[in-house]
């Protein structure tokens, strides 16, 4: 239950964030009030999230895949969409497998599959120190996250042996990244957001690059948008994988997978 005076400040929280923008100013109440410890707390993370920091930013993590995912300020933010890419990856994975999280952020990705695999071989990487940090408190014990661009950090002993790699690169084209809303334009890094020219800059590095990586019968998963879809298809097909899209409607998901 909420501290005793969260009762009392509920109407005042739902008030406040209602007035700050916030189109899910219950939910986010109950959130805030169930982990605020003290009143001075409370008024720090009300008037955090009233400036408009993004809601997990405020409380410190994220729910993502059933798992509470640690999140520091500055990192991005882990999407429900992205559960389906995990649920993707399960389903073409044996009970062993060795499993690379690209472009890895807070490790949600990671700490998921790890969790629905517990024999997998863990190796994160993302080029972001804080969201190193951040990967490093989510995989904790179960595997080894590395700091570096794509594939460059990882251990030369994974090529040929990734059965399964899932890469949530960047796919905003540049001149939308201002478009985006205030709580990712503002809050996340760049590097997580901006995919180049047409989005698909990044796709296209880790596309090249993946079949040296990936085990016979390995895949590479991608999460892109639903007109980067056929394109990102056809990277996949001209790096020399077999290409398909797989779509999720219920969570506006599309993951291109590409097996050796």
């Amino acid at each position: 239950m909420p501290p005793s005076y969260a009762h009392a400040s509920y109407g005042h929280v739902v008030t406040t964030l209602r007035s700050a923008g916030c189109v899910f100013a219950e939910d986010e109440a109950r959130l805030i009030l169930s982990s605020a410890r003290t009143p001075a707390e409370l008024a720090s993370v009300l008037d955090r999230r009233a400036a408009g920091q993004p809601l997990e930013h405020v409380l410190g993590w994220a729910e993502f895949s059933g798992l509470r995912i640690a999140v520091e300020p500055g990192v991005f933010v882990p999407r429900r969409r992205t559960e389906f890419l995990v649920r993707q990856a399960v389903a073409l994975a044996s009970d062993t497998p060795v499993v690379v999280d690209l472009c890895c952020g807070s490790g949600a990705v990671g700490a998921a599959l790890v969790a629905s695999l517990p024999g997998a071989e863990l190796h994160a990487a993302d080029i972001d120190p804080a969201a190193v940090r951040c990967a490093r408190r989510n995989v904790g014990v179960r595997g080894h996250v590395y700091e570096g661009d794509l594939f460059e950090p990882l251990p030369r002993g994974l090529r040929g042996r990734v059965a399964v790699l899932a890469a949530n690169v960047p796919y905003v084209p540049t001149e939308e990244v201002g478009l985006l809303p205030p709580e990712a334009r503002d809050h996340e890094p760049l590097v997580a957001l901006d995919g180049g020219g047409d989005g698909l800059d990044v796709l296209r590095r880790v596309a090249v690059e993946a079949p040296r990586w990936l085990a016979p019968g390995g895949s590479l998963l991608v999460e892109t948008s639903e007109r980067q879809a056929d394109r990102a298809v056809a990277v996949f097909a001209a790096a020399g994988l077999r290409a398909r899209l797989e779509v999720s409607e219920e969570l506006y998901a599309n993951v291109v997978i590409g097996t050796r």
